[in-house]
């Protein structure tokens, strides 16, 4: 674990495990004013950015300057627990998979408490399908973080049963993969975990759920049908509250479905997306396997 790691973690312990860390807290963090989500304004500089309306919720086109026409695309869902708008963190995440070469579609999808899942699902299998009128299904990636991350999986198996051809692959960065947060071990990982508290995350899948059934597949997606998924890259830290789900996700995965499990020892949640080494070198991974897919 390097220096940098280290030293955030402890950042975080001070300045962000608190905001969730009660159901009080959370409930106050849940009502809370939302933030704007439009992308930065450096973003213009490499990128040519396009924004349009679909389902009633807008939709983001990044695509890099010197690729006018990418062939492949990248739907990427922000996290932020289902309650949380996208940041300059994952904005910046998003410019970097368009630096390699990929268009990326930003769906900025309701979050609760005011939308739940069931506005979700048509919106996204909408950007999907309207991808699909220029892009090959194979050449279109799913990624998403924490939240965005278990929405991912969970639009990959709706897809399925959607009748729609399955993406090329899924990149699943620290992926909220049941939000009852019932696994066994979660205990144990939340001692180490930095950032994420239970408590706060099963008040934030509440408000997801609107009264359904939190291991329904759309909310767990890890309860869900894992059969005939595309190739998973998963990248979870060991202080991750929610690497337990990650390893269940594997380990649930039927034999012909590929899960290739990126673990960082030490790691807490998404560091894939904060700046230290361990972080920067995931990023450049996921650009290569993107690139050779």
């Amino acid at each position: 674990m390097s220096v940098q790691m280290r030293v955030l973690s402890v950042l975080l312990r001070g300045l962000y495990k608190p905001r969730m860390a009660t159901a009080e807290r959370a409930r106050k963090a849940i009502n809370a004013v939302k933030a704007d989500p439009a992308p930065p304004a450096r973003a213009a500089a490499r990128h040519r950015v396009h924004r349009r309306s679909l389902e009633g919720f807008d939709c983001y086109t990044v695509i890099p300057r010197s690729v006018p026409a990418p062939a492949k695309a990248v739907i990427y869902l922000h996290g932020g627990a289902y309650i949380d708008e996208i940041t300059k963190e994952h904005w910046s995440f998003v410019f970097a998979l368009a630096d390699a070469g990929m268009r990326v579609e930003v769906p900025i999808y309701g979050l609760a408490p005011r939308h739940t899942h069931r506005e979700a699902f048509p919106f996204l299998t909408a950007v999907y399908r309207d991808l699909l009128q220029t892009c090959e299904a194979e050449a279109v990636f799913l990624a998403g973080d924490s939240a965005g991350g278990g929405l991912a999986l969970a639009l990959a198996q709706d897809l399925a049963a959607s009748a729609l051809p399955r993406p090329g692959r899924l990149i699943l960065l620290s992926p909220w993969l049941d939000i009852t947060m019932s696994h066994p071990d979660i205990p144990v990982v939340e001692r180490r975990d930095p950032w994420l508290s239970s408590v706060g995350l099963i008040e934030a899948g509440r408000a997801w759920a609107a009264g359904d059934d939190p291991r329904d597949p759309r909310l767990s997606p890890v309860h869900g049908d894992l059969a005939g998924l595309p190739p998973v890259e998963l990248f979870v830290g060991t202080h991750d509250v929610l690497y337990p789900d990650a390893l269940l996700l594997r380990e649930r995965a039927p034999h012909d479905v590929q899960v290739n499990l990126h673990v960082v020892r030490g790691a807490f949640h998404v560091y894939v997306l904060t700046p230290v080494p361990e972080g920067r070198h995931a990023i450049a991974t996921i650009a290569q396997i993107l690139q050779k897919s």
